[in-house]
């Protein structure tokens, strides 16, 4: 089995749309708030909006994605509290419908109501309602809610440790995934992205966060952002803190996935990230949907890039393609076990 832990719902009825508009537009107008959350979205028409996704999947060989509402319209730092946790919701129940009526193709992840200056834990109901309501495997977590503007503490900081203890509670990932950003100077995804990964990483490194919660598993996308590439910055800084060797102090909680849209990226992952680490994704219809002109494929086709690395073994790819993702998702083992597909 090939799971993608990487994907975005990016391919949204308009009536979505609508709704988020009416939303913000009743923050100066109450006049214009909707007057329901039932956004009128057949079964129908969830099918055909993840058409594209679908024959992907099938064009591409992959089995299963995991599947989560699209990073930029989290907007954290857009309306107000009341606002967001309304929206998380309705998005998270339109991922969870998608998942129940193709079960066989998606597993739901959800995101979280954040917001800045509030307390991570106001996140926790909507964290256990998608879990034991829903069955949703994993979350995204954003470890920048304002945008931007990194006006939140860092993840190791206390403020954080009730939702981490509910994480654990639940057996439940987070991917560390940025949103829009509203920082003109911050391109959202070349830049935001990419720094949100490698500054979580790094604050991670800088503290102990794994001693306090030994069972917290935490993915960082695309590729990890830079810290591959200066994987030998980050071990000579965690020398010269007096931290343990990196394999120990974070590899046994932190996971990368493998949207490097390019072979010699995937190359330098697979050399210098233990493979036990590394969980495929495409972050399939994301931030580059476009044809390499050097290759003739899509950018995405991150399978390509694993299926050509030198000097992986077949068991290599198996943890890549499937025993990773069980391992860091155990309710997603579960499920797939429940659907009679037990680990190999």
């Amino acid at each position: 089995m090939i799971i993608d832990i990487h994907g975005h719902y990016t391919t949204e009825p308009a009536a979505l749309h609508a709704f988020r508009d009416k939303q913000l537009a009743a923050i100066a107008d109450p006049a214009r708030r909707p007057g329901s959350t039932d956004l009128g979205i057949s079964d129908e028409a969830l099918l055909k909006s993840v058409e594209p996704q679908l024959a992907f999947q099938r064009r591409r060989g992959s089995d299963l994605t995991i599947f989560s509402p699209r990073a930029a319209g989290m907007a954290h730092h857009v309306g107000t509290e009341e606002v967001g946790r309304q929206w998380s919701r309705v998005s998270n129940d339109l991922i969870h419908r998608i998942c129940t009526l193709l079960p066989d193709n998606f597993a739901p992840v959800g995101q979280l109501p954040q917001f800045p200056g509030a307390p991570p834990a106001n996140c926790i109901p909507e964290l256990e309602r998608i879990v034991n309501e829903c069955g949703f495997v994993g979350v995204n977590l954003n470890p920048d809610p304002s945008g931007g503007y990194w006006k939140t503490p860092p993840l190791t900081d206390r403020s954080w440790y009730p939702l981490y203890e509910k994480l654990c509670e639940l057996e439940v990932p987070a991917m560390i995934h940025v949103t829009s950003s509203c920082n003109p100077a911050v391109h959202h995804t070349g830049a935001h992205y990419l720094n949100g990964d490698t500054t979580a990483f790094m604050q991670l490194l800088q503290g102990d966060l794994f001693r306090d919660f030994p069972k917290l598993r935490f993915v960082i996308p695309h590729g990890g952002g830079a810290v591959p590439f200066h994987w030998g910055r980050y071990r000579g800084l965690a020398q010269d803190m007096k931290k343990p060797l990196l394999g120990d102090h974070l590899l046994k909680n932190v996971y990368f996935d493998t949207c490097v849209y390019h072979l010699p990226g995937i190359e330098l992952m697979a050399k210098v990230i233990p493979v036990d680490n590394i969980l495929f994704a495409s972050e399939m219809l994301g931030a580059v949907k476009g044809i390499d002109p050097e290759t003739g494929h899509h950018y995405d086709d991150t399978r390509r890039y694993v299926d050509q690395v030198a000097g992986l073994t077949d068991a290599d790819r198996h943890k890549i393609y499937e025993a990773n993702a069980r391992r860091v998702y155990p309710r997603l083992d579960a499920l797939l076990t429940r659907r009679g597909h037990p680990p190999r």
